[in-house]
């Protein structure tokens, strides 16, 4: 009987013939060297963008996204009146931020379906942790801007964004412009996937582009779950394969919001109180 792999958070797996023999052979289990329930190095740079009210430069492994969080006064027509603020984000990619160039969407006149997907799983996610009410009649604008690709843009844009905009808002609480901070919790996003049978945490492209199973999770600190988009790419998966893949994510994102948190060390638990 083969070894049982555990991890943290995960759940026991029996590896496929070809993982275990990886392991035993002392190969490289992924193409960067990772272990396959290890993040890619994380690097968050504050700042980044000085004249913004906050901003973050996220990086994770190869992939880099600017995030930045405007506050403007006004909401849009159907929260007029009602006292509440809104949150929503702009995703876009540099044309070289892949291998090869992208020309940029203005010249084509019209954003792309995917732009405009990420677009918006940005603003839910950073709405579902966000105090309408609090933020008043207010909008802010989260723009995530890709400088350079390697698969997980979008979950690098969710997590970089929550940095950006409780940055933002701890900003609005000094100058006296909010009374309190208007979030519940944090929100970070990591992806997971089927590879050779085998779960793996946190997707480069190489990764991405041939995973059998591919999957976002977008998670608060507290363990909550935002949105989970899973999608066979090569076959149909079982319902324990969701549960690991499920687990391994969430260890993933414990991980992410510890780094969230050594830059905004935000209390939810005594602001709830």
């Amino acid at each position: 009987m083969p070894a049982v792999l555990t991890g943290p958070g995960m759940p026991g797996k029996l590896p496929t013939l070809d993982f275990a023999l990886r392991i035993t052979q002392g190969g490289s289990l992924r193409p960067d060297g990772r272990a396959w329930d290890q993040l890619r190095p994380i690097k968050l740079t504050p700042d980044f963008v000085p004249v913004a009210e906050g901003s973050v430069l996220i990086e994770i492994g190869q992939t880099r996204v600017i995030c930045t969080a405007t506050l403007d006064d006004g909401v849009p027509s159907f929260l007029k009146g009602t006292g509440k603020g809104w949150v929503t984000a702009e995703y876009g990619m540099l044309p070289r931020a892949t291998e090869q160039r992208t020309a940029r969407e203005s010249t084509r006149g019209r954003q792309s379906g995917r732009t405009l997907e990420i677009s918006r799983l940005i603003g839910r996610s950073l709405r579902a942790i966000t105090d309408q009410q609090k933020l008043g009649e207010r909008t802010v604008w989260l723009d995530c801007d890709v400088i350079q690709a390697d698969g997980g843009t979008r979950t690098a844009s969710i997590t970089g964004a929550y940095v950006a905009i409780a940055l933002a808002f701890e900003r609005m609480v000094a100058t006296g412009i909010l009374k309190s901070v208007p979030l519940s919790d944090s929100v970070a996003a990591t992806s997971v996937g089927l590879i050779l049978g085998d779960p793996m945490l946190d997707l480069c492209y190489e990764e991405d582009s041939r995973a059998e199973v591919d999957m976002n999770v977008v998670m608060t600190g507290s363990g909550r779950f935002v949105e989970v988009q899973a999608t066979a790419e090569g076959r149909p998966f079982a319902a324990g394969e969701l549960d690991q893949l499920l687990a391994l994510a969430a260890g993933g994102i414990r991980n992410l919001t510890e780094n969230q948190r050594s830059l905004v060390p935000l209390n939810f638990s005594a602001r709830a109180r």
